[in-house]
């Protein structure tokens, strides 16, 4: 269990509950107010069955919750889960900003309450118990259970959540016995703004789980991604991840809404001044105690009302006591109201000839009943039974009335020695597995037919976590493997024959079973990979040469021998980016090559800035050509070394790693292209990024028959989209566009409608491309 995930629903809990048991104490208090004819206190009963009530409703909305979603598609679950999470943080929100606003009028607020239903009967006392506390009841069912989602697992939520719930009920009965003094506001304060944090991870997890979903856009919008660099299994990460709810992967439209929620939400909530104290006039001494039954309520009303800062430490007048503000004794010459004391609202105490509001009342202020409440004080016992066994009644017909066809749900654990042992039986038609992982260690869970091809992954499933396994069954025999991290060989479950009909049920897309692929299946693809990018290396190494040549000329500053070297310049620029080097695949060889100056102590002036883009920055910033030259020969010198190592090379040496490449070379002329993060005077986005399409064909056309095999329609689509691509980039030149040469037009030049055509156009092929690495992902043996 990790115990960081608890730690969000524990504070939940404890606020909840605090919330909902002060609520439960004050209708405590005001009802043993309440006299009778036998001159008892009046019965607490009452109270109780409400608040039962509630709980059976919370209970069969958490019930609701959870199947309702799991007979869902896993773009559904998504979905709904993210629309969840949303309205749990509004409702958080709001819960915060009300508990702020009206914990100084709370108490006299529900007594108010509790005066009317006293007038009607007992049945209405359930009810203004059940309705009381099955607010806090359904806030924290929701918040729980998105809360849980956002973490992948269960028990760690749930424990943190009863924890807290169970130290509330502890506080809130140390507080009506007068065992516990505790500063309510304060406490409410600042807890509010641990909420608000862990509300802005919910939030962005929520808008994810809607990209993911396809209802957002900006899935591929990645704002950054550590989950290469940090292991998501480690302790820290747990923390902060457990804490936060943020997560090692995000797009900029989470960040962006992470960073908005909590600016705007922490400056409301801090610069929300709290209500304005009542004005209450000095008390004169209380002559004698008060009544054990009025004493009851003081302990409750001194802690809502340090809620907002009052002084009230549950004194009393003749009497009475207050309930949330400093109480007022008699005054000279005489007492007002019934007690003697004062409600925190400005009106006269609940007890007392006035009404709460401040106006004038008869009696208890309360209106007259009508036919139909009269009718459900008579009947308590059956208010109560509806209020019980309603919700229960309800959340079963719903589960009921899904439909059976829609998903069969089941549980399969994951241990350090064993995997999938308790999957036993699976039927034809979409299932949804929960998969638990028990062990210390991250794995990717697969569900593999007895071709060997895949039907269902979970690429990554943390340790003490869970997550659905969903997948369309046809008839047939299926294996649970799981390739856990250190591992050396994969777990796997015992075989399961699924019979029936092969054909999926009416509304249901059968699942497309993958093949897994080998490094075997990757070698010839990359060697024809690594011939092509020898050549590429061997006309790049000429181009240098050439530009040499240039840089050393007698006339290489003149304007005709200037526009040589830096047309012969954007000539070799255009070959490196051929050879396919993204995202620094070539080590540190590629960086002297390709390098930039950010990060370096000198910038383009320091000794580390070399290569292309330093000849770059010289020949479009009036640099001379004696200083030029030497770059140009430590450049010709570094691509020998790149070509002589090209067999050996991390990324291209590694046939595993060619699936990668298919789309990273995009995904960097996206990053560095056209951002303008790596031009140094040029402008030569557009080119650049046209070379960097023309090589992503090649990798694709070497990889061609292996994704056509698994998704054909996938090829298609790709096939489509580089053509657009390739239109929108070739707008850009319109000397090549008219047939006469070529002059691509820097970003600055560009018509704005051209630079959003290419824009979307690479946006849109990138998201197909990020498919190819999955697709072709080579699995552990």
């Amino acid at each position: 269990m990790n115990w960081a995930d608890s730690v969000p629903n524990l504070l939940i809990g404890l606020r909840e509950g605090l919330e909902a048991g002060l609520v439960v104490s004050i209708l405590l208090a005001a009802v043993q107010k309440i006299p009778r004819a036998d001159g008892g206190r009046g019965s607490t009963r009452p109270v109780w069955l409400g608040v039962l009530g509630a709980i059976m409703l919370a209970g069969s909305f958490a019930a609701v919750l959870t199947y309702s979603t799991n007979v869902l598609s896993s773009q559904g679950q998504e979905a709904i889960g993210g629309l969840l999470s949303v309205l749990a943080v509004g409702l958080v929100t709001w819960m915060i900003f009300w508990m702020r606003r009206t914990a100084r009028t709370l108490s006299a607020h529900i007594r108010e309450e509790v005066a009317r239903a006293a007038l009607i009967g007992a049945g209405a006392l359930t009810i203004t118990a059940f309705l009381s506390v099955g607010r806090e009841g359904l806030e924290t069912t929701l918040f729980l259970w998105t809360a849980a989602k956002a973490s992948g697992q269960t028990v760690s939520p749930l424990v943190g959540a009863a924890i807290g719930i169970v130290a509330a009920v502890i506080l809130c009965w140390g507080l009506y016995n007068r065992a516990v003094k505790l500063n309510i506001g304060v406490f409410f304060s600042r807890t509010a703004i641990a909420l608000i944090v862990i509300a802005a991870g919910v939030l962005s997890y929520g808008l994810g789980d809607l990209q993911d979903a396809g209802w957002l856009p900006g899935q591929q919008w990645i704002a950054f991604d550590l989950s290469a660099r940090i292991d998501p299994g480690s302790w820290w990460v747990s923390i902060i991840t457990g804490l936060t709810e943020l997560s090692p992967k995000m797009t900029v439209l989470q960040v962006v809404a992470w960073v908005a929620y909590l600016l705007v939400v922490l400056w409301a909530f801090l610069a929300a001044s709290p209500a304005p104290k009542p004005v209450v006039k000095a008390a004169a001494p209380v002559p004698a105690p008060a009544p054990a039954s009025v004493q009851a309520e003081a302990p409750v009303a001194a802690s809502v009302g340090s809620a907002t800062g009052g002084s009230a430490t549950g004194g009393s007048a003749t009497g009475g006591s207050a309930t949330g503000g400093s109480a007022g004794g008699s005054r000279a010459g005489g007492s007002r109201a019934n007690d003697g004391g004062r409600a925190n609202d400005g009106g006269r105490a609940n007890d007392g000839s006035r009404a709460n509001d401040g106006g004038d009342g008869s009696g208890s202020g309360a209106p007259e009943p009508g036919r139909w409440e009269l009718l459900v004080g008579r009947r308590p016992w059956t208010v109560a039974g509806a209020l019980i066994v309603v919700p229960a009644l309800a959340a079963g017909v719903a589960i009921a009335a899904l439909p059976a066809s829609a998903a069969t749900a089941s549980t399969v654990t994951v241990t350090a020695t064993t995997c999938g042992k308790d999957f036993t039986s699976a039927r034809t038609g979409t299932q949804t597995i929960t998969v638990t992982n028990s062990s210390h260690k991250s794995g990717e869970i697969s569900l593999v037919n007895a071709g060997g091809a895949i039907v269902a992954e979970i690429e990554t499933l943390g340790p003490a976590t869970s997550a659905p396994l969903s997948a369309t069954l046809t008839a047939g025999t299926y294996t649970v493997k799981c390739f856990m991290g250190g591992a050396a060989t994969a777990l796997t479950s015992a075989p399961v024959t699924v019979t029936g009909s092969s054909s999926a049920p009416a509304g249901e897309a059968t699942g497309v079973a993958v093949k897994p692929v080998t490094a075997r299946d990757l070698t010839p693809p990359n060697d024809q990979y690594q011939a092509y990018a020898a050549s590429v290396l061997a006309t790049l190494a000429a181009d240098v040469t050439t530009l040499q040549g240039d840089l050393k000329g007698a006339g290489a500053w003149k304007p005709a021998g200037l526009a040589t070297a830096r047309a012969d310049w954007l000539a070799a620029q255009l070959q490196w980016e051929r050879v396919g080097a993204s995202y620094d695949s070539f080590g540190d060889l590629g960086l002297k090559v390709d390098g930039l100056p950010a990060g370096l102590a000198g910038g383009v002036r320091d000794p580390g800035f070399t290569g292309l883009h330093r000849l770059e920055y010289g020949l479009w910033n009036g640099q001379r050509a004696s200083e030029l030259a030497p770059v140009a020969d430590q450049l010709a010198t570094d691509i020998a070394s790149v070509r002589k190592n090209l067999p050996s090379d991390d990324l291209a040496g590694d046939p595993t790693n060619l699936p990668i490449r298919a789309h990273e070379i995009l995904e960097d002329a996206l990053r560095d292209h056209l951002s303008g993060i790596d031009d140094q005077g040029a402008g030569a986005a557009f080119p650049m990024t046209y070379a960097d399409l023309q090589v992503t064909r090649v990798v694709l056309g070497e990889l061609h028959p292996l994704i056509a095999a698994r998704d054909p329609q996938l090829i298609t689509a790709i096939d489509a989209q580089e053509a657009a691509l390739e239109r929108a980039l070739l707008a850009t030149d319109p000397g090549l566009a008219g047939g006469s040469g070529g002059h691509w037009l820097t970003p600055a030049q560009a018509p704005v409608t051209d630079r959003q055509d290419v824009d979307s156009a690479l946006g849109n092929l990138l998201e197909s491309l990020s498919s190819v690495p999955d697709l072709l992902e080579v699995r552990p043996a």
